[in-house]
């Protein structure tokens, strides 16, 4: 667990039109930062009155190059200024396989709250991980001619657990029957396997049998194994 805090804590700032304005914006602690920005009114209404990317002709932070101290001041303050300003924090996440279970949450401490206001984001929501996919015969290569083998596809580590599972000959599509159903491991990733019974004929030597997993929409991940037939015995 990583703790970050964005604290704003004046209630209530009045000033003559004209002077400046000083809002406070400090943040501390260990945590998804990312872009501190500040906006005015909430919702859909709202308006960006300082960020750190674009211009703000009456707007500047009082210490710029700070990572901590995000407090601003608005010059020549108007009429038109009154109103409820937010300092908000966008936190920037990269993901990793073991966030499967984890989650990000953002709490809220108000004098006006009799108690803490708490959001909370699963981020399997957001994750992606790709499959490894490797192809392996039960028997030692070269076969035995007309011998009856398998190759069994093992798709591993991958989330969520929606995959299709497709075998081919030689390019060519085959039908295969015995294909499991995703089995999630305790690290919150899921497994499966494949298996495609093959008869080690003569004119199959040298084919190659490729497992090819399509993962969540993604792009085909293969793996591939080649069928060696070994010469007859001569007597």
């Amino acid at each position: 667990a990583q703790d970050f805090e964005l604290q704003q804590p004046q209630d209530k700032v009045s000033v003559t039109a004209g002077e400046m304005l000083n809002l406070t914006c400090t943040t501390s602690g260990v945590g998804p930062t990312g872009p501190v920005k500040w906006l005015k009114g909430w919702d859909g209404g709202n308006e960006t009155i300082y960020e750190q990317k674009g211009t703000f002709p009456r707007v500047m932070r009082v210490v710029s190059e700070s990572d901590t101290e995000f407090s601003i001041r608005i010059r020549d303050v108007r009429p038109e200024d009154a109103g409820t300003y937010y300092c908000v924090n966008t936190a920037v996440v990269t993901l990793q396989e073991d966030d499967v279970r984890s989650q990000l949450i953002c709490e809220v401490l108000h004098s006006t709250l009799t108690a803490p206001l708490r959001g909370m984001y699963q981020l399997s929501k957001a994750l992606r991980v790709s499959p490894s996919v490797s192809v392996v015969a039960d028997v030692p290569s070269p076969v035995e001619v007309n011998k009856t083998m398998n190759f069994t596809c093992h798709v591993k580590g991958f989330y969520p657990g929606d995959v299709a599972v497709t075998w081919l000959e030689n390019g060519m599509e085959i039908k295969v029957e015995n294909i499991s159903q995703p089995v999630e491991t305790p690290r919150g990733l899921f497994e499966l396997r494949s298996l495609v019974e093959v008869q080690a004929t003569e004119e199959k030597n040298g084919s190659v049998f490729t497992c090819r997993v399509v993962h969540d929409a993604q792009d085909p991940v293969s793996g591939t194994a080649t069928l060696w037939i070994a010469a007859p015995a001569r007597g």
